[in-house]
């Protein structure tokens, strides 16, 4: 199936996902915080929409994801919820709503699912946060999981710079995906680790796996929307392609109209009632 076919698909699941990765095909994966940016990606014909925690960075201004909380992910996801008809929405459950013990877990979990409509969530770390996921996973909720660099552990790990270069954090991640896979997640995300890897994960396990600085081996790739079009600048990492420069677009049209503003052009006759 050609990608101008699938993007006929009227909605995307996780079986679908799945068929993708059985036949071959590569999954497109971006973030939306919004309700205007998510239509626009899922008119496109994106397959997964993921409300990232990233929302703390390219929405609120924070320097890491640990900020952000529950309510304010769930107001993010109920406003890409309301522009979707197409994709698959993924939701990040934020840094301390889940890693505490599994019932905190489903709570937050539930909540999510219930209050914004979306279609699934995702939880980083492996077997640390095993019981979370099954605990989760036996409420019927779909589970992304995501290894390798884990931005909620920004603080643990001390710096972004690639992970699972060495032996020991490699054999680790292999088995947390596997693990994940065991337990019932649909999909794994696997962000900054050396490519040969991320290809192996995605050789070993049978679900869907999605890089973000993973190299081109693995099932699919996901991008932050911001990054992205250039709407930030600051961020430019090896993995990122950045696709437009819509921040000096933005910044031209915003100066066009003072000047007009300040020169009388606008609004004219034509413009008033």
């Amino acid at each position: 199936m050609s990608v101008h076919q699938s993007s006929n698909i009227k909605r995307v699941t996780t079986h679908i996902l799945q068929e993708m990765k059985m036949r071959g095909e590569k999954i497109s994966m971006l973030t939306a915080y919004d309700y205007s940016m998510a239509g626009i990606i899922d008119a496109a014909g994106i397959d997964i929409i993921l409300v990232g925690d990233s929302a703390s960075n390219v929405m609120a201004g924070h320097e890491t994801t640990l900020p952000i909380t529950l309510d304010q992910m769930i107001y993010h996801a109920t406003s890409v919820v309301r522009a979707v008809k197409r994709a698959f929405v993924v939701v990040d459950i934020p840094f301390g709503s889940y890693q505490g013990n599994s019932s905190e877990a489903l709570r937050s979990a539930i909540r999510i699912m219930k209050e914004s409509g979306a279609h699934a969530i995702k939880v980083e770390g492996g077997a640390e946060i095993k019981e979370s996921v099954i605990r989760i996973l036996s409420a019927g909720v779909p589970v992304m999981g995501h290894l390798g660099l884990t931005p909620q552990s920004i603080y643990k790990f001390g710096t972004y710079t690639v992970r699972a270069k060495e032996e020991a954090e490699a054999k680790k991640l292999l088995e947390d995906a596997k693990l994940l896979e065991e337990c019932g997640c649909f999909a794994i995300v696997l962000e900054k680790i050396p490519a040969s890897l991320a290809k192996k994960v995605a050789e070993t396990v049978q679900i869907p796996v999605i890089g973000i600085g993973a190299g081109g081996y693995v099932d699919g790739q996901v991008l932050v929307i911001h990054d992205m079009l250039g709407i930030t600048q600051e961020f430019k990492p090896r993995f990122l392609r950045q696709y437009a420069d819509l921040q000096s677009i933005m910044t031209k049209a915003v100066q066009d109209y003072i000047k007009d503003v300040k020169d009388r052009e606008f609004p004219t006759e034509s413009e008033s009632y």
